[in-house]
């Protein structure tokens, strides 16, 4: 006789009949409320799934009332998700809440631990890594196909749950049946990838089972289909059925408390990047400096124009403070000129001059755009347009602080011959980077506060009415 444990989480679902033979054609319409409010919960989940890692680590308990909000957003999704794409497997629209619906046909239950290895929570996401290929296979890898592209061959992939579910929806639209043996499958395939999910989310300690178990029903103690009947005691705190405590103003508050942390989160790492360049990146002068390679076939490169207008110039001014530019050729003994003029001037100055611009970097990655083909330029010296300029053998530099209006640095060999090759070098002083660094540091210590601040009575109200609903 073949025996199997009741699970800790628990995936269970009614395949509705007669199903609308076209419905499933516009559910990703109509469900689309619930992906948005869904994205807004998954970033709440994320949120709050760190902060149980934290109270795990140091107790060894996940709070209950976040324990019950996480699960009431897998619930959640499981239903838009049966409803939708995963399953197809009924016509009724999901509910908008995180508490169980005894009657909605498709349901999830977690058994709340009162413990969990604090030494298991850090590797979790490591143990769980041959699921991923399998559910990467159910959710993604199913159909493989391969195209041409510009640069590099493309591959799109279908899972194996969506090909099923396309296959049961053109079933179903040409017979108004849907195929008992897929259903059970794709049944299987989702309950396997939830297990996944709540066991990598923290809601489990036990390790999910390489096990396909088909069908709406969970396999019982021995074997039988374990499916309690609908009612108050399918719902009942121990399996984390209830969400009671979380009302939609509490729900509310989670969710503006886990943008909010996220935006924190983005200001504290601005801000700790700020202060690591400032303290650790400056050379000698004091400088904050990229490099780059130019490579052009014309007779010379230039920027594209760099704004600096009467509202924001002197914040950009005072915050760059001295700029420095330097150029050195790639070829040894080859002569460079190097000059910064307005974006008019050396329109003039180029004009019928074959020449491209850089039009954008990345690291060592630079694209240019031939602009025209054309001659070489005239003598650079002749064109009295150069705020500043340097030209000769070697490293040439030049170094301003940065005047209001439109500007333009123009490269070409000092011969004015073709093939321009250089290794250029921007930098700035920034004497503002403190400030900035500070000032995101401080902000952003100030809204995860106030983001905990949130999350926090927003957890403490739903924890205590949920237990106003044990009592009574």
């Amino acid at each position: 006789m073949t025996t199997s444990r009741v699970e800790p989480v628990r995936v269970r679902a009614r395949l509705d009949a007669p199903l609308s033979r076209w419905l499933w054609l516009v559910k990703w319409l109509l469900a689309l409320p619930h992906y948005l409010v869904l994205l807004l919960l998954g970033i709440a989940f994320v949120v709050l799934t760190f902060v149980a890692f934290v109270a795990i680590l140091v107790t060894g308990r996940y709070p209950r009332a976040l324990f019950d909000f996480n699960v009431g957003v897998l619930r959640w999704s499981w239903r838009v998700q049966y409803y939708s794409y995963a399953a197809l497997g009924t016509d009724r629209y999901p509910p908008f809440t995180l508490a169980d619906v005894p009657d909605y046909p498709a349901r999830l239950e977690i058994d709340y631990p009162e413990r969990l290895s604090r030494g298991l929570v850090l590797v979790k996401w490591l143990l769980a890594f041959p699921h991923y290929l399998v559910t990467g296979l159910f959710l993604g890898g199913g159909l493989w196909a391969l195209w041409p592209g510009e640069d590099q061959p493309g591959w799109a992939g279908a899972g194996l749950v969506g090909l099923l579910v396309l296959i049961a929806g053109v079933v179903l639209l040409f017979t108004g049946d849907y195929p008992r043996g897929v259903y059970d499958f794709v049944l299987g395939m989702d309950r396997w990838v939830i297990r996944v999910g709540a066991y990598v989310g923290l809601l489990t300690d036990r390790y999910p089972p390489f096990r396909l178990d088909t069908g709406g029903d969970e396999p019982g103690p021995e074997g039988e289909p374990d499916t309690p009947p609908p009612g108050p005691a399918a719902t009942s705190g121990r399996s984390g059925g209830h969400s009671g405590g979380w009302t939609a103003g509490r729900v509310a508050s989670v969710i503006v408390g886990a943008l909010v942390a996220l935006a924190a989160l983005g200001l504290l790492v601005g801000g700790a990047v700020a202060l690591w360049a400032d303290r650790t990146q400056r050379d000698d002068d004091g400088y904050l400096t990229a490099s780059t390679t130019l490579v052009t076939d014309t007779y010379a490169v230039r920027t594209e124009p760099v704004e600096f207008g009467e509202g924001v110039g002197g914040w950009f001014e005072s915050g760059l403070g001295a700029v420095r530019v330097s150029v050195t050729p790639t070829q040894p003994g080859q002569g460079v000129f190097l000059g910064l003029a307005t974006a008019d001037d050396a329109a003039r100055y180029l004009r019928g001059t074959g020449h491209a611009f850089v039009r954008g970097t990345t690291g060592d990655h630079v694209v240019t755009e031939v602009v025209r083909p054309g001659g070489p330029p005239a003598a650079p010296e002749s064109a009295d347009i150069w705020v500043a300029s340097a030209s000769g053998p070697g490293t040439r530099t030049v170094e301003t602080d940065l005047p209001r209006g439109d500007w333009v640095l123009v490269a070409l060999n000092e011969d004015r011959s073709p093939g321009v090759s250089v290794r250029a070098e921007v930098g700035a002083t920034a004497p503002m980077l403190p400030w900035v660094a500070g000032v995101a540091l401080g902000a952003g210590a100030l809204l995860l506060a106030l983001a905990a601040l949130l999350i926090a009575i927003a957890a403490r109200r739903a924890s205590s009415g949920a237990r106003s609903d044990r009592v009574i």
